[in-house]
């Protein structure tokens, strides 16, 4: 009898110790999970087939995180990848993706999170708990050197807590409104802990010392459909779909997407090049945004027997930050005056007009639009003013105009500076920029700096002026931009290096608000400050995708969310598919010199 006592008694304790550290789960939690919201995808959509793509050049990474990991091939690692939840792409409402529900704590700091039990990584293993708690190891470890995401995952995140199996609770460090809480935590995605095995961890915090280069090109394993399936280095990347029984189509929200089964990539260096690859039928889709390609070039053979098919659709996406960003730590860009003569020599509006055919919009505010009462609509963007741009430069000391035209200061200085630009195909904007710029008497160099090096140029700070732009999420974030802890550092987002302590006030203000107005009036507020400080300079907008695409593909009977990127996205919201019948079809066709009506779909049911 003594026996079976001690047994329950050390039942009860063993017991006890397993549950001390989970968090308990409170008995009012209201549980939501928004499965009435519209279907986006189509029911008559097949699932197969190689969807053939390209990019300009080879990533300089595959992991996540760490240096040179903010590139263009980030988002093919992690666009098509669950997040907790996910914001409907025509109501904005949250819908489930890795959590089937969630609830918001009455703390105003934690929402508590129901995983989908089915979730697993693309190598079999269970998505669990611990990879949860393990992301936020990972991102607060000095090993990954990634300061932005050291500062996050620390002054954002206060932690990750296991409930039981299935359920986790995510708390804030500060106390938000609901819409703030579940953006700072949402998309907080699971890291596979069995990857990531430390061989060497002497600050023992879980990441290998060598964590940068032990994986640089080891790509991790996927909890969306692709995975990281054949590279070869330098000329091709292949993904491969994990198939139809993918956890994910548990979810409606996922049925009927991502219906490709494997995606190859090629490295294709000219754009030219590559949208003659298109038109032999290399490639499946091309873009088509630029005026000139839209216009001009898409009116060749395959288009006019209809083997390729071209397709214009409006969307409602928020603008990020962007234009002509100024380096104030660069010479004579620390000058205000030169400054705002910089901006009043930079003739966007003339080139939208004269070089993009009128077709793109001028962005009236550098942070960005499209976020509501976030944005600050007062501000308008600088007109071309030669004349008035001289005599900023002229107060700024660049008085003297030499016998090329260029000002100097008493010092012989010339008032010119390098722009940085990243496409060959957008030398003829910056160049109708560096034109009419001489009119000021400011010298323009074009440096264009290929592909994904552009973009380490810019975060390692060597620019003086960057021609770019960036992306955004529905809520604007400023500190990786403007606060003085990411100025004059490489890999930070602050590509201006412009900082000020009353600036850093008010980011931080924003940051912790909680009242929903008074951080809109801050977001506004903020943005004055930006926009009086002259380090950008707003450029343009794209508020619609247009694409020509082999006639193979298809698309739903409304193919345009107000979030679609890219109609033939295979990792963004992807609802199109491959007809392996049209495709033999059209083969065949183009062997007997068959032709099909030619067709351009327009949908602007989101124009505005």
């Amino acid at each position: 009898m003594k026996k079976i006592k001690l047994s329950i008694l050390a039942m009860v304790s063993m017991l006890g110790g397993m549950f001390a550290n989970a968090a308990q789960l409170p008995n009012d939690l209201e549980w939501i999970s928004n499965a009435d919201e519209p279907i986006f995808a189509s029911e008559n959509a097949q699932f197969g087939g190689t969807f053939r793509t390209y990019l300009q050049s080879f990533p300089q990474t595959f992991r996540i995180v760490g240096p040179d990991s903010n590139g263009s091939f980030r988002q093919w690692l992690l666009d098509s990848r669950p997040n907790l939840v996910r914001r409907h792409p025509i109501t904005y409402k949250w819908i489930p993706e890795l959590a089937d529900e969630w609830a918001y704590g009455n703390d105003n700091k934690s929402i508590y999170f129901r995983l989908n039990p089915k979730a697993q990584w693309s190598d079999g293993k269970p998505i669990t708990v611990d990879d949860f708690k393990y992301a936020l190891q990972l991102m607060r470890s000095k090993d990954i050197i990634a300061p932005w995401y050291n500062n996050y995952y620390t002054e954002q995140v206060d932690s990750v807590s296991e409930i039981d199996k299935h359920t986790i609770v995510i708390k804030s460090v500060q106390p938000k409104n609901r819409e703030d809480l579940m953006t700072t935590l949402y998309d907080i995605q699971p890291r596979p802990a069995h990857f990531y095995k430390p061989k060497v961890d002497k600050n023992n915090d879980g990441v290998d010392d060598n964590f940068v280069r032990l994986y640089n090109f080891k790509a991790e394993p996927s909890s969306g459909p692709y995975y990281v399936d054949k590279v070869k280095k330098g000329k091709s990347i292949r993904f491969k779909h994990v198939g139809k029984d993918w956890w994910g189509y548990s979810n409606k929200y996922y049925k009927n997407r991502y219906n490709v089964e494997k995606i190859n990539i090629k490295v294709i260096r000219d754009q030219d090049i590559a949208r003659k690859h298109f038109e032999k039928g290399d490639l499946d889709a091309f873009g088509l945004v630029m005026p000139s390609l839209w216009h001009d070039k898409s009116n060749s053979k395959p288009y006019q027997k209809g083997y390729i098919n071209k397709f214009w659709g409006f969307n409602q996406l928020p603008q990020g930050s962007g234009g002509v960003w100024m380096n104030t730590a660069k010479p004579h860009l620390n000058d205000l005056n030169v400054r705002k003569g910089v901006a009043h020599a930079i003739d966007f509006d003339g080139m939208i007009e004269k070089v993009l055919r009128g077709d793109y919009m001028r962005k009236p505010n550098g942070l960005g639009v499209g976020h509501g009462e976030y944005t600050n609509n007062e501000i308008k963007a600088d007109q071309f003013d030669p004349p008035l741009a001289a005599e900023y430069f002229s107060q700024a000391g660049f008085e003297q105009i030499g016998t090329d035209g260029i000002r100097v200061n008493s010092k012989g200085s010339r008032l010119s500076f390098a722009i940085t630009y990243s496409a060959t195909a957008h030398t003829p904007r910056v160049a109708y920029l560096k034109e009419q710029a001489k009119e000021a008497g400011l010298e323009l160099t074009l440096n264009l700096v290929d592909g994904s090096s552009a973009f380490k140029y810019v975060l390692e700070k060597k620019h003086e002026l960057s021609f770019h732009n960036m992306g955004t999420s529905y809520i604007p974030q400023y500190w990786e931009y403007f606060h003085s802890d990411n100025a004059n550092k490489a890999q930070t987002n602050n590509f201006t290096n412009f900082s000020s302590p009353a600036l850093d006030q008010l980011i931080m203000s924003y940051r912790i608000e909680f009242d929903v107005e008074k951080k809109r009036a801050i977001s506004r507020e903020i943005q004055q400050v930006v926009a009086d400080a002259n380090v950008i300079i707003p450029g343009y907008m794209v508020p619609y995708v247009r694409e020509g695409y082999w006639r193979w593909l298809k698309v739903p009977n409304q193919p345009m969310t107000k979030l679609t990127e890219a109609m033939f996205d295979p990792i963004g919201i992807s609802t199109f598919w491959i007809d392996e019948n049209v495709k033999k079809e059209t083969k065949s066709a183009m062997k007997k010199g068959k032709v099909f009506d030619a067709i351009t779909i327009i949908d602007d049911t989101y124009k505005l």
